[in-house]
């Protein structure tokens, strides 16, 4: 999976290094110098102090990340100078990523002149940003096996990968160099550690109560030196239950958070590093499905349960998020067009915060949500909820009026003081 935030930040056209590093000295200040990162077995340092990568994937809110405990940041693919900058004033690692290209998109491993292209960029990336104080580690190829193309086998592409990993070391042999997979069913992370031997460090992307166990099955097939969940979320789409017309069941912000406690805890206890996906927002199955923070820029109870494992606070100081404890239709989740749904949601927060419940219906979106691929955001239809009296910590709305079709019912939860909670009902008009 990817954030799609490949594209997304323009690197500024600036002075060279040696330029940068003149100007430095004539100011009279000392140019900042990289850090020393080493393996340790199944782990790292960091300028010869233990360090544990928590964190996630980010393009802002850094001092808010790190303010809740964390020390890291990762990147994708694109320049990672911004984030390198911005990432480095608020005291946070970034694991630089590469975008190695798919062939389930159509790249080709076997044509020479396109992969030398592809380590042309790579060599400029690596050259450009290998003295920055704030990189941690090179991140080369995210989920690349996901659905390959029949001619192609994943030995392939671990090879292309392994090409690529001893471009990296060739060139910066002082930070090291990280693969990231989808899962590590099978034998995976052992087809790794045989067909790629420049990877020092296992990036494994998992959704849902294979985590805990992630680790350990890697351990399993012989991988033994450092490994970060690279991705971690409370279930993935193509593990959730579905309607009968085969649309994902999205958990609330509150079951998100009960489940990732768990995994966050076990990663800690397990001393694995954790990098929960994603702190900002992305339209992917939902725009809530793998978002930590609302397009208004809320955040979720995830947040807080990353704070509460990491020892750290959430955004604007001591809050706990608003709590959804039933959200569901009173009767069946399909209706007739020109046909009417009764929804009805009980809520709660741990502060006794007076709380905001806004209502919304989306078109079911089309299409399948694979690696994370760029997905339109849906249609809304607000005209089609009709909120009905109060009870209490509850809510209740009537939809109607809406053509054949599939959709969602969302439920946003907020407390006015930057916290919110989530959850949605798909549903079927015939």
């Amino acid at each position: 999976m990817t954030p799609h935030f490949i594209g997304l930040v323009p690197r500024a056209s600036g002075r060279t290094a040696a330029a940068l590093l003149a100007a430095a000295l004539l100011a009279g200040v000392a140019p900042a110098r990289a850090a020393e990162v080493r393996l340790a077995g199944d782990a790292l340092t960091v300028d010869g102090a233990p360090f544990q990568v928590r964190g996630s994937s980010a393009l802002s809110r850094f001092a808010e990340l790190k303010a809740a405990g964390a020390t890291t940041v990762r990147t994708y693919g694109d320049d990672p100078g911004p984030i390198l900058d911005a990432a480095g004033k608020a005291d946070l690692k970034v694991i630089a990523g590469f975008w190695m290209a798919h062939p389930r998109k159509g790249f080709d491993y076997g044509n020479r002149a396109a992969v030398e292209a592809q380590l042309a960029a790579l060599k400029a990336m690596v050259e450009r940003y290998r003295a920055h104080p704030a990189l941690l580690m090179w991140g080369v190829g995210n989920e690349v096996e996901v659905e390959l193309p029949a001619h192609v086998s994943e030995p392939t592409i671990w090879a292309a990968v392994d090409e690529a990993g001893r471009l990296v070391k060739a060139l910066d042999p002082a930070h090291p160099v990280m693969l990231a997979v989808a899962e590590v069913g099978g034998n995976k992370a052992a087809e790794i550690r045989a067909h790629a031997p420049s990877i020092d460090v296992l990036g494994i992307n998992g959704y849902g109560d294979g985590l805990p166990s992630a680790a350990a099955r890697a351990r399993a097939q012989g991988w033994s030196g450092p490994i970060i969940l690279t991705e971690m979320g409370a279930q993935g789409h193509w593990d959730a239950p579905a309607t009968p017309w085969g649309a994902p069941r999205e958990l609330t912000s509150t079951d998100k958070a009960e489940r990732m406690r768990r995994y966050l805890v076990a990663a800690r206890d397990a001393n694995v590093g954790v990098l929960p996906f994603l702190w900002g927002q992305k339209q992917e199955v939902t725009p809530t499905y793998y978002s930590l923070f609302l397009p208004t820029g809320e955040w979720t109870e995830t947040v807080e349960a990353i704070a509460e494992t990491w020892g750290g606070t959430v955004p604007g100081g001591p809050n706990h998020a608003p709590r959804i404890a039933t959200l569901a239709f009173a009767a069946g989740e399909t209706m007739p067009a020109g046909g009417r749904l009764l929804a009805q949601a009980a809520v709660s927060d741990p502060d006794g915060d007076p709380l905001a419940l806004e209502w919304n219906v989306m078109a079911e979106k089309t299409g399948r949500s694979v690696g994370g691929d760029p997905e339109a955001v849906p249609a809304s239809f607000p005209q089609a909820v009709h909120p009905m009296p109060p009870a209490g910590e509850a809510g209740a709305v009537e939809v109607r009026g809406l053509p054949a079709g599939r959709y969602r019912l969302f439920l946003t939860v907020r407390d006015g003081r930057g916290a919110a909670a989530t959850g949605n009902l798909p549903f079927l008009v015939e």
